[in-house]
């Protein structure tokens, strides 16, 4: 297994200093295009009905079990092999790296490789899935300010800022037990005692023991 060593904290880090290190990162800006352009979209079609006020609601209560999916089915994917071919995606392998060191900056954001794929699916959807143009847009524009949110989040929670509010510290806590006490609980990054209660990956932590390859996915070197 890959070892790191263990950097001091930075003190004094600030939320200023935290969006710096964050905008020198290309997903915000590809995702941010996408929030501009589709929210300019979106105003220019216009064809405002109630039922776009259905898009963001279904959005909220369903984002943080995609989140869990997302992680437990996707970025813990374990390789597969199938004759000679190996089958393992980018964001898994990136994803393990990260688990190795989660301070690493560069790991903690989506790989712009991937990414490209990902809006180019997010695009696809708010085209052919949706009943009207409008609402499709409406969707494409919550996507990418989810992922905004997600990405700043992730990136917040893995720098040298300390949480200073309740709400904060919860989603903290929640995602750093993922990292350190055990990588098979704790899915969610955005939210805390969501979709991991649901789902039955919210145990209290103190019942759970510190797993041997949270820093190391399926004992798998990197």
């Amino acid at each position: 297994m890959t070892t790191t060593t263990e950097r001091p904290a930075r003190r004094g880090f600030t939320l200023r200093d935290a969006l710096r290190e964050f905008l020198r990162h290309p997903s915000p800006w590809m995702i941010g295009t996408v929030v501009i352009g589709a929210l300019t979209a979106r105003v220019l079609v216009g064809d405002w009905q109630p039922t776009d006020a259905l898009v963001p609601l279904i959005m909220l209560a369903v984002f943080p079990f995609f989140e869990w999916v997302v992680h437990v089915f996707i970025l813990h994917w374990r390789p597969k092999k199938i004759g000679n071919l190996t089958i393992d995606p980018l964001l898994a392998r990136d994803h393990r790296r990260h688990h190795v060191d989660p301070r690493e900056v560069p790991l903690i954001f989506i790989p712009w490789r991937a990414l490209i794929w990902v809006i180019a699916v997010a695009v696809a959807v708010a085209l052919v899935a949706f009943p009207r143009l409008g609402m499709g847009l409406t969707f494409l524009t919550l996507i990418g300010v989810f992922g905004l949110g997600y990405e700043w989040c992730h990136y917040l929670i893995h720098s040298d800022y300390k949480p200073k509010t309740r709400l904060y510290r919860a989603i903290w806590r929640n995602h750093r037990q993922h990292h350190f006490k055990n990588e098979h609980y704790w899915f969610t990054v955005t939210s805390s005692g969501t979709a991991d209660c649901v789902l039955g990956t919210y145990p209290d932590p103190a019942s759970v023991q510190t797993s041997p390859t949270a820093k190391n996915l399926h004992a798998i070197e990197v």
